[in-house]
């Protein structure tokens, strides 16, 4: 097969079904796996499943499962047909897939098996085609139907700038965009990172993240099948089957929760983490106290890296050389990062905080169907605005301050208030309410609501009604953690929402009791 006349992501991939075929890729701690040769040769079943279904180049296929092996043979099937992966999360409820199957208009909706007649309803009134299923366990309709089928080697020519994923970020008004990712995207985004973490066939990384989201598909899988490499599946991260599996393993790609989870075990040190190379933090800042106790009891420095979901990965602290706590480094090779006066636009000198601008074959396409909203997003010269605040220090390191609109990150995920301020408003007596992030030892930020009822309506409403209220309307993540009942919210002379002061006032809610000043 000729590969020059295209540029398919899965042909970056396939070199390595070729190379190494009877080495492992991907396995389980129960036992399951697949070598590069039987990942190929699943593959290629599932994408004749795909094609059967009548999947065409271009298609959307929206995928909302539980994390396994099957996931990402599904993946690497929808890339060789030429179809877009849709990637949803699993706490996602029955209103939200709506609207994203709605706005992506896929071919195909693959989902749980325990829930696939919901889902055929559903599909059926957002003029879903098609609706399968697949599961942890091998299962499934549509692996039931990819084992009837024969392996299709062939790989769909796509273009540079053709579309190989989309994912939804979450929208500030409450309603999310799409981030139109293309082969060139993800392929060159993996390549710098393996480049950059010296990655190789010889490593085996120890994959705990969810599947759904950049860190854990596109940085994670993308890298280990650019490689060669091999990886160790959990469906969730667990400190103690990830401290049993270091002794034949090289790289941990966690968010900041995984290892303040693991300074908690006693079996943390330099023996248990002696063949391990490198740990990965990402998603939301690590403290530089988790960074320094990792630091002692290991001897390893935890390598902090910055991306989002419109641009994969842009910086990364450096291999060799000082991995700075609080920084996440420089432009990977391939992007340029710059900070921006955020009323001017112009480039500010380093040590200045203003906006934090990326470009690169890394940054994506633009916002789908939103051909407005993409254009105010990026500069005439091609600079994408990340809406993240930051400053570059004086040795090219760089530092993140904060986030330009009130973003919450909860647990590595983006909470954006407007959706949960719009669902409290809507409760009866409500007047109004604001959401927003506190310090919270597990999470990073916990979420909190402040709620000012109508006058006369001040007993209707509680903490509990309002938490069970929310309960089936947001995914799990983006619930309040409290709900405060206050007389007026703080503003400014404008009437905007002072945030700021809301975050100061009720700062030490999830802090360790000794520091805490109230209730």
């Amino acid at each position: 097969m000729s590969h020059a006349n295209h540029d398919n992501l899965y042909l970056q991939f396939a070199r390595n079904f070729d190379e190494r075929p009877d080495a492992t890729f991907l396995d389980t701690v129960e036992g399951h796996g697949y070598t590069f040769d039987q990942t190929r040769t699943a593959a290629g079943q599932m994408a004749s499943a795909l094609r059967e279904l009548g999947v065409a180049p271009g298609d959307r296929v929206a995928v909302q499962i539980d994390k396994s092996c099957e996931t990402v043979i599904l993946y690497l099937a929808c890339l060789q047909v030429g179809a877009v992966y849709l990637p949803l999360n699993t706490a996602y409820t029955g209103e939200e897939i709506r609207y994203f199957l709605g706005d992506a208009g896929p071919h195909l909706y693959v989902c749980q098996p325990k829930v696939l007649e919901t889902a055929r309803e559903l599909g059926k009134q957002c003029g879903v085609p098609r609706i399968e299923s697949l599961g942890t366990e091998q299962d499934g309709s549509l692996m039931e139907q990819a084992r009837q089928c024969s392996a299709s080697h062939e790989v769909e020519p796509r273009a540079a700038d053709d579309l190989a994923a989309i994912l939804y970020t979450s929208g500030t008004t409450g309603r999310s965009k799409g981030a139109m990712l293309t082969h060139a995207n993800l392929a060159s985004n993996c390549q710098a990172l393996a480049e950059t973490w010296r990655f190789s066939a010889d490593d085996h990384l120890i994959h705990a993240l969810p599947i759904f989201h950049t860190h854990g598909l596109f940085v994670a899988c993308n890298i280990v099948l650019t490689v060669g490499a091999s990886m160790t599946f959990l469906p969730k991260f667990d400190a103690e089957q990830t401290l049993d599996l270091m002794p034949r393993s090289s790289v941990l790609m966690g968010v900041p929760t995984f290892y303040t989870r693991l300074l908690e075990s006693e079996r943390l040190n330099r023996e248990t983490t002696a063949s391990m190379r490198l740990f990965v933090s990402g998603s939301a800042p690590l403290l530089s106290e988790t960074h320094s106790e990792f630091s002692a009891r290991t001897g390893h420095a935890i390598l902090e890296r910055y991306g989002m979901t419109e641009t994969n990965m842009n910086t990364s602290n450096p291999y060799d050389g000082e991995r700075r706590p609080g920084t996440v480094g420089m432009a990977l090779p391939g992007s340029e990062v710059r900070v921006t006066d955020r009323e001017t636009g112009a480039i500010l000198p380093r040590g200045e905080t203003g906006l934090i601008e990326v470009r690169g074959s890394n940054v994506f396409k633009g916002y789908w169907k939103m051909p407005e909203k993409t254009a105010s997003e990026f500069r005439e010269d091609g600079f994408f605005i990340t809406g993240d605040l930051g400053h570059i220090d004086a040795d090219g390191y760089l530092c993140i301050s904060g986030r330009d609109k009130d973003l919450i990150i909860s647990g590595g995920y983006n909470i954006y208030p407007k959706e949960v301020e719009l669902l409290i408003d809507d409760m009866p007596g409500v007047n109004e309410s604001a959401v927003f992030g506190v310090p919270h030892p597990d999470f990073g930020e916990g979420v909190c609501a402040v709620v000012v009822m109508q006058p006369g309506h001040q007993d209707s409403l509680d903490e509990a009604a309002v938490l069970v209220a929310l309960s089936d309307k947001l995914a799990r993540y983006k619930q309040p953690k409290r709900v405060f009942f206050i007389d007026s919210l703080p503003r400014n002379v404008m009437g905007k929402v002072q945030k700021k002061q809301l975050r100061e006032e009720y700062a030490e809610l999830f802090a360790p009791e000794p520091a805490r000043s109230h209730g």
